[in-house]
């Protein structure tokens, strides 16, 4: 991996300590022996929103999946808040492209759930103020008492939001979250989320095909390559914050769409 290239300085205070650390990460599928990933080095800082962008069959999801302890890696470690990942943690919180959403209980039901399989009824009833807080957090107060059905599509990931968050995880992983939801819903979730994440201060980490997407959250764009998933290049991203939509007409980002689609653009011709 190479170091970051100058086209910023990025938001995130460089004295800030890593927070998520990768190191010598390789998985390898024995069945067929595919090498998913090979090498894999990459530290996260406290506060940073760092997203990885590839072709389809790179790693990404792979990548995440070993980051979120789903998976094991067949070599090289994961390590959070100074502890090896090994399996899922309460410190963990995760969103995916659907909102999964139970449609039997309500919104505040659904976003206490995790607590209630983790930790019991008791703790999931002690949770339900945080609950609340989060879904008022979101614009979504007047909808706890709704089902999923009663919502529609970028609701529904508003919810899933607020049960990534309801356990105060140091480090949030999103796989495509918002890939499900039309262009301008997107727009508006990508605004919620940075939103949520600049008055948290969260840690996160996204994996997008969408490069307006990656550049618009992040202050890191981690480049991928694929057979085998390495990360060929780390970009750092120095538009201000809090970032618009309207940013995404200007020249600068324009370059920064270009420098990572040529990018992507030699490694599928190699």
């Amino acid at each position: 991996m190479t170091d970051p290239i100058p086209l910023n300085s990025g938001p995130v205070a460089s004295s800030a300590r890593p927070v998520y650390e990768v190191k010598r990460l390789s998985k390898t599928y024995a069945r067929n022996y595919i090498v998913a990933l090979e090498d894999v080095n990459l530290s996260i800082k406290t506060g940073e929103f760092v997203s990885v962008i590839g072709s389809s069959g790179c790693g990404k999801s792979t990548l995440l999946k070993i980051m979120a302890g789903l998976i094991p890696p067949t070599t090289g470690s994961v390590i959070l808040d100074g502890r090896p990942v090994v399996g899922p943690r309460l410190d963990i919180g995760m969103m995916f492209q659907q909102a999964t959403l139970l449609p039997w209980k309500t919104t505040l039901e659904n976003i206490v759930l995790p607590i209630e399989i983790r930790e019991g009824r008791v703790a999931a009833k002690e949770a339900l103020g945080r609950a609340m807080d989060l879904l008022k957090l979101v614009g979504l107060g007047d909808f706890a008492n709704a089902y999923p059905g009663e919502l529609s599509g970028g609701m529904a990931q508003r919810a899933s939001i607020c049960r990534m968050l309801v356990s105060d995880p140091a480090m949030l992983l999103l796989d495509e979250p918002f890939s499900a939801l039309d262009e301008l819903t997107r727009d508006f979730m990508n605004m919620e989320l940075q939103r949520i994440c600049m008055e948290r201060g969260a840690t996160s980490f996204l994996v997008t095909h969408s490069l307006a997407e990656a550049v618009i959250l992040s202050d890191r764009i981690l480049v991928m390559k694929a057979r085998p998933g390495q990360i060929i290049e780390d970009i750092k991203i120095d538009l201000p914050r809090p970032r618009t939509l309207e940013m995404i007409n200007t020249p600068h980002f324009g370059e920064i769409v270009s420098h990572i689609r040529d990018l992507l653009g030699k490694e599928a011709a190699e």
